[in-house]
Protein backbone atom coordinates (compact mmCIF):
# COMPACT_ATOMS: atom_id res chain seq x y z
CA UNK A 1 0.00 0.00 0.00
CA UNK A 2 2.96 2.36 0.47
CA UNK A 3 4.18 1.80 -2.56
CA UNK A 4 0.65 2.35 -4.20
CA UNK A 5 0.85 6.22 -1.90
CA UNK A 6 3.99 6.52 -3.16
CA UNK A 7 3.44 6.17 -6.80
CA UNK A 8 0.35 7.97 -6.65
CA UNK A 9 2.09 10.40 -5.29
CA UNK A 10 4.79 10.66 -8.17
CA UNK A 11 1.71 10.75 -10.81
CA UNK A 12 0.73 13.97 -9.07
CA UNK A 13 3.54 15.97 -9.04
CA UNK A 14 4.12 15.11 -12.74
CA UNK A 15 2.86 19.12 -14.30
CA UNK A 16 3.25 20.81 -17.17
CA UNK A 17 5.64 23.47 -17.66
CA UNK A 18 3.48 26.37 -19.58
CA UNK A 19 5.61 28.70 -21.33
CA UNK A 20 4.16 32.29 -21.25
CA UNK A 21 4.58 33.87 -24.98
CA UNK A 22 5.31 37.54 -24.54
CA UNK A 23 2.55 39.90 -26.63
CA UNK A 24 4.20 40.47 -30.06
CA UNK A 25 4.21 44.49 -30.62
CA UNK A 26 3.08 45.75 -33.86
CA UNK A 27 5.64 46.08 -36.47
CA UNK A 28 4.45 49.67 -38.20
CA UNK A 29 7.96 49.96 -39.97
CA UNK A 30 7.19 46.65 -41.76
CA UNK A 31 3.32 47.42 -42.48
CA UNK A 32 4.62 50.24 -44.34
CA UNK A 33 6.44 48.59 -46.44
CA UNK A 34 3.82 45.33 -47.35
CA UNK A 35 1.60 48.50 -48.52
CA UNK A 36 4.52 50.03 -50.40
CA UNK A 37 5.69 46.59 -51.93
CA UNK A 38 1.77 46.10 -53.05
CA UNK A 39 2.34 49.55 -55.30
CA UNK A 40 5.71 48.29 -57.02
CA UNK A 41 3.85 45.17 -57.81
CA UNK A 42 0.96 46.52 -59.26
CA UNK A 43 2.90 49.23 -60.94
CA UNK A 44 1.19 51.92 -59.77
CA UNK A 45 3.47 53.41 -57.51
CA UNK A 46 4.21 56.93 -57.78
CA UNK A 47 7.63 58.30 -58.67
CA UNK A 48 7.66 62.39 -58.28
CA UNK A 49 10.26 63.97 -61.04
CA UNK A 50 12.36 66.35 -59.56
CA UNK A 51 10.61 69.68 -62.02
CA UNK A 52 11.58 73.12 -61.70
CA UNK A 53 10.08 75.82 -64.11
CA UNK A 54 11.65 78.25 -65.21
CA UNK A 55 9.41 82.11 -65.37
CA UNK A 56 11.39 83.08 -67.91
CA UNK A 57 11.04 80.69 -70.35
CA UNK A 58 7.94 78.76 -70.09
CA UNK A 59 7.58 76.37 -70.74
CA UNK A 60 10.26 75.04 -69.93
CA UNK A 61 12.14 73.68 -66.71
CA UNK A 62 14.73 72.30 -65.05
CA UNK A 63 15.36 68.59 -63.59
CA UNK A 64 17.75 68.74 -60.70
CA UNK A 65 20.65 69.78 -62.44
CA UNK A 66 19.94 73.49 -63.75
CA UNK A 67 21.66 72.68 -66.86
CA UNK A 68 19.47 69.74 -67.63
CA UNK A 69 16.64 71.61 -69.28
CA UNK A 70 13.28 69.75 -70.65
CA UNK A 71 9.74 70.68 -72.32
CA UNK A 72 6.77 70.34 -69.83
CA UNK A 73 4.02 69.04 -71.70
CA UNK A 74 1.73 68.14 -68.30
CA UNK A 75 0.85 71.04 -66.45
CA UNK A 76 -2.25 72.24 -65.41
CA UNK A 77 -1.13 75.57 -65.55
CA UNK A 78 -3.27 75.63 -68.62
CA UNK A 79 -2.57 79.20 -70.26
CA UNK A 80 0.82 79.75 -68.32
CA UNK A 81 -0.19 82.40 -66.01
CA UNK A 82 2.12 81.00 -63.38
CA UNK A 83 5.00 82.81 -65.30
CA UNK A 84 3.13 85.77 -66.12
CA UNK A 85 4.81 89.55 -65.11
CA UNK A 86 0.96 90.74 -64.89
CA UNK A 87 0.82 88.54 -61.88
CA UNK A 88 4.52 88.07 -60.43
CA UNK A 89 4.79 91.95 -60.49
CA UNK A 90 1.72 92.45 -58.50
CA UNK A 91 2.53 89.47 -56.08
CA UNK A 92 5.80 91.29 -55.20
CA UNK A 93 4.54 94.49 -54.59
CA UNK A 94 2.29 92.65 -52.37
CA UNK A 95 5.07 90.52 -50.79
CA UNK A 96 7.19 94.35 -50.19
CA UNK A 97 4.16 95.75 -48.51
CA UNK A 98 2.20 93.41 -46.69
CA UNK A 99 5.07 90.26 -45.96
CA UNK A 100 5.18 86.55 -46.47
CA UNK A 101 2.66 84.88 -44.57
CA UNK A 102 -1.48 86.10 -43.60
CA UNK A 103 -0.86 85.46 -40.26
CA UNK A 104 -3.57 83.43 -39.41
CA UNK A 105 -7.24 82.33 -39.99
CA UNK A 106 -9.69 84.18 -41.84
CA UNK A 107 -11.16 84.49 -38.20
CA UNK A 108 -7.94 85.75 -36.48
CA UNK A 109 -6.11 88.07 -37.97
CA UNK A 110 -6.04 86.56 -41.23
CA UNK A 111 -9.06 88.38 -42.83
CA UNK A 112 -7.63 90.73 -45.48
CA UNK A 113 -9.06 93.27 -47.62
CA UNK A 114 -7.01 91.21 -50.95
CA UNK A 115 -9.13 88.54 -49.69
CA UNK A 116 -12.62 90.20 -49.82
CA UNK A 117 -11.62 91.90 -53.31
CA UNK A 118 -10.35 88.17 -54.76
CA UNK A 119 -13.80 86.87 -53.24
CA UNK A 120 -15.64 89.90 -55.17
CA UNK A 121 -13.95 89.26 -58.01
CA UNK A 122 -14.76 85.74 -57.93
CA UNK A 123 -18.14 86.22 -57.13
CA UNK A 124 -18.89 88.54 -60.37
CA UNK A 125 -17.50 85.85 -62.71
CA UNK A 126 -19.44 83.40 -62.06
CA UNK A 127 -22.67 85.82 -61.41
CA UNK A 128 -23.44 84.71 -58.09
CA UNK A 129 -24.12 87.00 -55.02
CA UNK A 130 -21.04 85.47 -53.05
CA UNK A 131 -17.77 83.45 -53.02
CA UNK A 132 -15.71 82.11 -50.62
CA UNK A 133 -11.48 81.22 -50.84
CA UNK A 134 -10.02 77.98 -49.23
CA UNK A 135 -6.34 76.35 -49.02
CA UNK A 136 -7.01 74.54 -51.81
CA UNK A 137 -9.86 73.07 -54.28
CA UNK A 138 -9.45 69.99 -52.52
CA UNK A 139 -10.16 71.50 -49.39
CA UNK A 140 -13.11 73.56 -50.81
CA UNK A 141 -14.71 70.31 -52.36
CA UNK A 142 -14.10 68.37 -48.96
CA UNK A 143 -15.36 71.06 -46.92
CA UNK A 144 -18.19 72.19 -48.44
CA UNK A 145 -19.66 68.60 -49.38
CA UNK A 146 -18.92 66.91 -46.24
CA UNK A 147 -20.55 70.15 -44.24
CA UNK A 148 -23.73 70.43 -45.90
CA UNK A 149 -24.49 66.70 -46.88
CA UNK A 150 -24.22 66.64 -42.75
CA UNK A 151 -26.23 69.78 -42.22
CA UNK A 152 -29.02 69.22 -44.77
CA UNK A 153 -31.60 66.47 -42.79
CA UNK A 154 -31.47 63.74 -44.58
CA UNK A 155 -29.80 64.62 -47.61
CA UNK A 156 -28.66 62.07 -50.01
CA UNK A 157 -26.17 62.88 -52.39
CA UNK A 158 -26.01 61.87 -56.62
CA UNK A 159 -22.16 61.57 -57.88
CA UNK A 160 -21.14 61.43 -61.00
CA UNK A 161 -18.36 57.76 -61.28
CA UNK A 162 -15.63 59.87 -61.97
CA UNK A 163 -15.61 62.68 -59.69
CA UNK A 164 -12.85 64.02 -58.29
CA UNK A 165 -11.07 62.87 -55.13
CA UNK A 166 -12.06 66.29 -53.34
CA UNK A 167 -15.71 65.55 -53.88
CA UNK A 168 -15.75 61.61 -52.92
CA UNK A 169 -14.11 62.13 -49.53
CA UNK A 170 -16.47 65.43 -49.43
CA UNK A 171 -19.63 63.22 -49.66
CA UNK A 172 -17.50 60.47 -47.90
CA UNK A 173 -17.28 62.76 -44.54
CA UNK A 174 -20.60 64.12 -44.72
CA UNK A 175 -21.73 60.27 -43.94
CA UNK A 176 -24.88 60.97 -46.29
CA UNK A 177 -26.31 58.50 -48.40
CA UNK A 178 -24.77 58.78 -51.74
CA UNK A 179 -25.67 57.50 -55.18
CA UNK A 180 -23.09 57.62 -57.85
CA UNK A 181 -24.73 57.43 -61.96
CA UNK A 182 -22.47 56.34 -64.44
CA UNK A 183 -20.51 58.87 -65.75
CA UNK A 184 -22.58 61.55 -67.76
CA UNK A 185 -25.34 59.08 -68.09
CA UNK A 186 -28.87 61.73 -67.56
CA UNK A 187 -30.96 58.73 -67.75
CA UNK A 188 -29.34 56.55 -64.82
CA UNK A 189 -29.22 59.33 -62.55
CA UNK A 190 -32.66 60.52 -63.54
CA UNK A 191 -33.39 56.69 -62.57
CA UNK A 192 -31.62 57.22 -59.00
CA UNK A 193 -33.18 60.44 -58.36
CA UNK A 194 -37.06 58.60 -59.13
CA UNK A 195 -35.79 56.39 -56.46
CA UNK A 196 -35.55 58.88 -53.60
CA UNK A 197 -38.69 60.71 -51.90
CA UNK A 198 -39.07 64.23 -54.03
CA UNK A 199 -39.01 66.27 -50.45
CA UNK A 200 -35.34 64.63 -49.40
CA UNK A 201 -32.56 67.27 -49.75
CA UNK A 202 -30.69 66.19 -52.69
CA UNK A 203 -27.29 67.30 -53.95
CA UNK A 204 -26.43 66.62 -57.99
CA UNK A 205 -22.28 66.28 -57.76
CA UNK A 206 -20.32 66.63 -60.86
CA UNK A 207 -17.71 68.17 -62.66
CA UNK A 208 -17.84 70.42 -66.03
CA UNK A 209 -14.78 69.07 -67.54
CA UNK A 210 -12.95 65.92 -66.25
CA UNK A 211 -9.26 66.09 -66.74
CA UNK A 212 -8.21 62.90 -67.21
CA UNK A 213 -10.38 62.32 -70.11
CA UNK A 214 -11.57 65.37 -71.47
CA UNK A 215 -14.77 65.07 -71.36
CA UNK A 216 -17.27 67.51 -70.49
CA UNK A 217 -20.72 66.98 -68.67
CA UNK A 218 -24.36 67.63 -70.07
CA UNK A 219 -25.00 70.42 -67.65
CA UNK A 220 -28.00 71.86 -69.19
CA UNK A 221 -29.41 68.32 -68.59
CA UNK A 222 -28.68 67.99 -65.33
CA UNK A 223 -29.92 71.18 -64.49
CA UNK A 224 -33.08 69.77 -65.99
CA UNK A 225 -33.20 67.31 -63.75
CA UNK A 226 -32.18 68.95 -60.67
CA UNK A 227 -35.36 71.54 -60.93
CA UNK A 228 -37.64 68.37 -61.74
CA UNK A 229 -37.04 66.33 -58.95
CA UNK A 230 -36.19 69.35 -56.09
CA UNK A 231 -32.35 69.21 -56.23
CA UNK A 232 -29.29 71.49 -55.85
CA UNK A 233 -26.32 71.42 -58.37
CA UNK A 234 -22.55 70.96 -57.23
CA UNK A 235 -20.78 72.07 -60.21
CA UNK A 236 -16.83 71.70 -59.72
CA UNK A 237 -15.31 74.11 -62.96
CA UNK A 238 -11.90 73.21 -61.94
CA UNK A 239 -10.45 72.31 -65.41
CA UNK A 240 -12.59 75.04 -66.82
CA UNK A 241 -12.18 78.07 -65.19
CA UNK A 242 -9.61 80.66 -66.99
CA UNK A 243 -10.09 78.65 -70.14
CA UNK A 244 -13.80 78.25 -71.51
CA UNK A 245 -16.27 81.39 -71.44
CA UNK A 246 -16.20 84.37 -73.07
CA UNK A 247 -14.56 86.12 -69.78
CA UNK A 248 -13.60 82.58 -68.99
CA UNK A 249 -15.82 81.39 -66.07
CA UNK A 250 -15.84 78.05 -67.25
CA UNK A 251 -18.10 75.56 -69.29
CA UNK A 252 -20.86 77.09 -68.01
CA UNK A 253 -20.25 80.56 -69.40
CA UNK A 254 -19.47 79.52 -72.98
CA UNK A 255 -22.73 77.40 -73.11
CA UNK A 256 -24.28 80.94 -73.42
CA UNK A 257 -21.15 82.60 -75.34
CA UNK A 258 -22.54 85.67 -77.06
CA UNK A 259 -25.32 86.47 -74.11
CA UNK A 260 -22.52 85.97 -71.79
CA UNK A 261 -20.03 88.13 -73.65
CA UNK A 262 -22.74 90.94 -74.18
CA UNK A 263 -24.09 90.84 -70.75
CA UNK A 264 -22.12 89.32 -67.83
CA UNK A 265 -24.19 89.77 -65.09
CA UNK A 266 -26.22 87.84 -62.96
CA UNK A 267 -29.81 87.50 -63.70
CA UNK A 268 -29.20 87.62 -67.49
CA UNK A 269 -31.05 84.59 -67.99
CA UNK A 270 -28.36 82.30 -69.04
CA UNK A 271 -27.31 78.42 -67.68
CA UNK A 272 -24.63 79.94 -64.92
CA UNK A 273 -27.73 81.63 -62.60
CA UNK A 274 -29.29 78.09 -62.72
CA UNK A 275 -26.42 76.43 -61.12
CA UNK A 276 -26.51 76.15 -57.26
CA UNK A 277 -22.70 75.90 -56.41
CA UNK A 278 -20.19 76.31 -58.37
CA UNK A 279 -16.67 75.35 -56.83
CA UNK A 280 -13.24 76.67 -58.87
CA UNK A 281 -9.33 76.98 -58.49
CA UNK A 282 -6.59 79.41 -58.69
CA UNK A 283 -4.11 77.00 -58.71
CA UNK A 284 -4.92 75.72 -62.74
CA UNK A 285 -4.96 78.69 -65.10
CA UNK A 286 -5.35 81.44 -62.95
CA UNK A 287 -1.49 80.70 -61.80
CA UNK A 288 -1.14 80.42 -58.13
CA UNK A 289 -2.91 78.23 -55.40
CA UNK A 290 -6.10 78.11 -53.63
CA UNK A 291 -9.44 76.69 -53.81
CA UNK A 292 -13.21 78.62 -54.17
CA UNK A 293 -16.85 78.30 -54.27
CA UNK A 294 -19.36 80.50 -55.45
CA UNK A 295 -23.11 81.09 -54.80
CA UNK A 296 -25.80 82.71 -52.79
CA UNK A 297 -24.83 84.90 -50.20
CA UNK A 298 -26.98 82.97 -47.70
CA UNK A 299 -25.21 79.36 -49.14
CA UNK A 300 -21.88 81.08 -48.67
CA UNK A 301 -22.21 82.21 -45.10
CA UNK A 302 -23.60 79.06 -43.70
CA UNK A 303 -20.56 77.07 -44.98
CA UNK A 304 -18.01 80.22 -43.73
CA UNK A 305 -20.13 79.60 -40.34
CA UNK A 306 -19.97 75.65 -40.43
CA UNK A 307 -16.88 74.29 -42.74
CA UNK A 308 -14.19 73.06 -40.37
CA UNK A 309 -11.95 72.94 -43.36
CA UNK A 310 -12.34 77.14 -44.20
CA UNK A 311 -12.28 77.69 -40.48
CA UNK A 312 -9.63 76.01 -38.80
CA UNK A 313 -6.89 76.28 -41.33
CA UNK A 314 -4.27 79.75 -42.38
CA UNK A 315 -5.21 82.00 -44.21
CA UNK A 316 -3.88 82.19 -48.06
CA UNK A 317 -0.82 84.63 -47.86
CA UNK A 318 -1.54 88.57 -49.61
CA UNK A 319 0.85 87.88 -52.31
CA UNK A 320 -0.84 84.49 -53.51
CA UNK A 321 -4.02 86.02 -53.11
CA UNK A 322 -3.08 89.51 -54.79
CA UNK A 323 -1.85 87.56 -57.68
CA UNK A 324 -5.15 85.07 -57.76
CA UNK A 325 -6.99 88.59 -57.89
CA UNK A 326 -4.92 90.23 -60.73
CA UNK A 327 -5.28 86.72 -62.90
CA UNK A 328 -9.10 86.70 -62.43
CA UNK A 329 -9.32 90.40 -63.11
CA UNK A 330 -7.01 90.08 -66.35
CA UNK A 331 -8.39 86.90 -68.10
CA UNK A 332 -12.11 88.39 -67.48
CA UNK A 333 -10.60 90.77 -70.29
CA UNK A 334 -8.04 88.70 -72.55
CA UNK A 335 -8.97 86.05 -74.65
CA UNK A 336 -5.31 85.62 -76.32
CA UNK A 337 -4.24 83.05 -74.23
CA UNK A 338 -7.37 81.22 -74.45
CA UNK A 339 -7.21 81.19 -78.31
CA UNK A 340 -3.77 80.10 -78.50
CA UNK A 341 -3.78 77.24 -76.26
CA UNK A 342 -7.05 75.70 -78.37
CA UNK A 343 -5.44 76.26 -81.11
CA UNK A 344 -2.11 74.46 -79.64
CA UNK A 345 -4.65 72.07 -78.54
CA UNK A 346 -6.37 71.43 -82.30
CA UNK A 347 -2.82 71.07 -83.68
CA UNK A 348 -1.67 68.37 -81.32
CA UNK A 349 -4.92 66.18 -81.12
CA UNK A 350 -4.81 66.46 -85.21
CA UNK A 351 -0.97 65.50 -85.74
CA UNK A 352 -1.57 62.38 -83.71
CA UNK A 353 -4.36 61.39 -85.44
CA UNK A 354 -2.55 61.35 -88.69
CA UNK A 355 -0.13 58.92 -87.29
CA UNK A 356 -2.71 56.74 -85.34
CA UNK A 357 -1.42 57.22 -82.35
CA UNK A 358 -4.25 56.98 -79.94
CA UNK A 359 -6.14 59.77 -78.29
CA UNK A 360 -8.95 59.16 -76.30
CA UNK A 361 -11.62 61.18 -77.91
CA UNK A 362 -12.87 64.76 -76.41
CA UNK A 363 -13.86 67.94 -76.94
CA UNK A 364 -12.14 69.88 -74.46
CA UNK A 365 -8.19 70.84 -74.27
CA UNK A 366 -6.83 67.89 -72.91
CA UNK A 367 -4.98 65.28 -74.84
CA UNK A 368 -5.29 62.01 -73.42
CA UNK A 369 -2.64 59.26 -75.30
CA UNK A 370 -4.31 55.30 -74.47
CA UNK A 371 -1.37 53.10 -73.18
CA UNK A 372 -3.32 50.53 -71.66
CA UNK A 373 -0.99 49.55 -68.90
CA UNK A 374 0.69 50.79 -65.96
CA UNK A 375 4.21 49.55 -67.35
CA UNK A 376 4.06 50.75 -70.60
CA UNK A 377 2.84 54.30 -69.41
CA UNK A 378 6.23 54.69 -67.39
CA UNK A 379 8.57 53.29 -70.24
CA UNK A 380 6.90 56.04 -72.62
CA UNK A 381 7.31 58.51 -69.58
CA UNK A 382 10.36 58.15 -69.25
CA UNK A 383 12.22 57.60 -72.45
CA UNK A 384 10.39 61.36 -73.28
CA UNK A 385 12.38 62.53 -70.51
CA UNK A 386 15.35 60.78 -70.43
CA UNK A 387 16.00 60.60 -74.22
CA UNK A 388 13.91 63.60 -75.42
CA UNK A 389 14.07 66.28 -72.84
CA UNK A 390 9.87 65.89 -72.51
CA UNK A 391 8.22 65.95 -69.58
CA UNK A 392 4.78 63.78 -69.69
CA UNK A 393 4.06 62.08 -66.10
CA UNK A 394 2.23 58.98 -66.69
CA UNK A 395 -1.43 58.38 -65.08
CA UNK A 396 -2.05 55.31 -63.81
CA UNK A 397 -4.79 53.72 -61.34
CA UNK A 398 -6.53 54.81 -59.01
CA UNK A 399 -6.28 57.53 -60.59
CA UNK A 400 -7.43 56.18 -64.19
CA UNK A 401 -9.13 52.38 -63.91
CA UNK A 402 -6.58 49.81 -64.76
CA UNK A 403 -6.22 49.16 -68.40
CA UNK A 404 -6.78 52.87 -69.14
CA UNK A 405 -3.29 53.99 -68.24
CA UNK A 406 -2.16 56.79 -70.43
CA UNK A 407 -0.08 60.38 -70.95
CA UNK A 408 -2.02 63.38 -70.18
CA UNK A 409 -0.34 66.37 -72.20
CA UNK A 410 -2.45 69.71 -71.93
CA UNK A 411 -0.65 72.03 -74.91
CA UNK A 412 -0.35 76.00 -73.95
CA UNK A 413 0.16 79.16 -75.24
CA UNK A 414 3.75 78.55 -74.76
CA UNK A 415 4.09 75.65 -76.55
CA UNK A 416 5.87 76.68 -79.98
CA UNK A 417 5.67 75.28 -83.32
CA UNK A 418 9.14 73.88 -82.95
CA UNK A 419 8.07 72.30 -79.54
CA UNK A 420 5.20 70.73 -81.19
CA UNK A 421 7.38 69.14 -83.91
CA UNK A 422 9.56 67.84 -81.35
CA UNK A 423 6.94 66.40 -79.12
CA UNK A 424 5.11 64.59 -82.09
CA UNK A 425 8.26 63.44 -83.66
CA UNK A 426 9.60 61.52 -80.14
CA UNK A 427 6.08 59.96 -79.52
CA UNK A 428 6.10 58.60 -83.16
CA UNK A 429 10.04 57.62 -82.01
CA UNK A 430 8.61 55.93 -78.78
CA UNK A 431 5.71 54.12 -80.32
CA UNK A 432 7.83 52.53 -82.90
CA UNK A 433 10.62 51.04 -80.63
CA UNK A 434 8.45 49.92 -78.36
CA UNK A 435 5.52 48.76 -80.43
CA UNK A 436 3.23 50.01 -78.44
CA UNK A 437 -0.75 49.73 -80.16
CA UNK A 438 -1.89 52.25 -82.11
CA UNK A 439 -5.30 53.04 -83.31
CA UNK A 440 -6.05 50.26 -85.71
CA UNK A 441 -4.93 47.96 -83.05
CA UNK A 442 -7.74 48.84 -81.10
CA UNK A 443 -10.15 48.79 -83.58
CA UNK A 444 -9.41 44.93 -84.44
CA UNK A 445 -9.85 44.56 -80.51
CA UNK A 446 -13.35 46.48 -80.62
CA UNK A 447 -12.35 49.40 -79.23
CA UNK A 448 -11.41 51.05 -75.94
CA UNK A 449 -12.00 54.39 -74.05
CA UNK A 450 -14.08 54.87 -77.36
CA UNK A 451 -10.56 54.49 -79.80
CA UNK A 452 -11.08 52.75 -82.43
CA UNK A 453 -14.91 51.80 -81.53
CA UNK A 454 -17.58 51.48 -83.95
CA UNK A 455 -20.24 53.33 -82.06
CA UNK A 456 -18.09 56.17 -80.03
CA UNK A 457 -19.08 59.82 -80.53
CA UNK A 458 -18.29 62.51 -82.89
CA UNK A 459 -16.81 65.45 -80.84
CA UNK A 460 -16.36 69.16 -82.70
CA UNK A 461 -14.05 71.53 -80.62
CA UNK A 462 -15.99 73.29 -77.58
CA UNK A 463 -14.19 76.76 -78.78
CA UNK A 464 -15.35 77.28 -82.42
CA UNK A 465 -13.62 79.38 -84.80
CA UNK A 466 -16.41 82.19 -84.41
CA UNK A 467 -15.56 82.10 -80.41
CA UNK A 468 -12.02 82.10 -81.12
CA UNK A 469 -12.39 85.85 -82.54
CA UNK A 470 -13.86 87.06 -79.59
CA UNK A 471 -12.30 90.21 -77.98
CA UNK A 472 -9.16 89.73 -80.29
CA UNK A 473 -7.46 92.35 -81.97
CA UNK A 474 -8.60 93.87 -85.66
CA UNK A 475 -5.78 91.96 -87.35
CA UNK A 476 -5.37 88.76 -86.86
CA UNK A 477 -2.07 86.56 -88.33
CA UNK A 478 -3.86 83.12 -88.65
CA UNK A 479 -1.08 80.38 -89.03
CA UNK A 480 -1.22 76.94 -89.94
CA UNK A 481 -1.92 75.74 -86.68
CA UNK A 482 -5.96 76.94 -87.43
CA UNK A 483 -8.05 73.91 -88.02
CA UNK A 484 -11.11 71.98 -86.86
CA UNK A 485 -9.64 68.32 -86.74
CA UNK A 486 -9.92 67.31 -82.69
Amino acid sequence: MGAAIQTRGLHTSEQKVVVEEKPKHFEYEKFYKAMLDKKHQDKSYRYFNNINRLAKKFPRAHLARPKDEVTVWCANDYLGMGASPILIDTMKKTLDRYGAGAGGTRNIAGNADLHLQLESELADLHHTEGALVFSSCMVANDATLSTLGSKLPDCVIFSDALNHASMIEGIRHSKAEKKIFRHNDVEHLEQLLQSVDINRPKIIAFESVYSMCGSVAPIEKFVSLAKKYNAITFLDEVHAVGIYGPRGAGLTEHLDFELNAANPHRGNGSLMDQIDIYTGTLGKSFGVVGGYIAGSSQFIDMIRSYAPGFIFTTSLPPAIVAGGRECVKYLKNSNVERRKQQLNARTVKARLAELGIPVVPNSSHIVPILLGDAASAKIASDGLLNEYGIYVQSINAPTVPVGHERLRITPSPGHTPEMIDHLIESLEDIWNRYGFKRVADYEAEGGRCDIGSKDAPKFTPIWTDKHLEHNMPAVIEETEQKTSAV
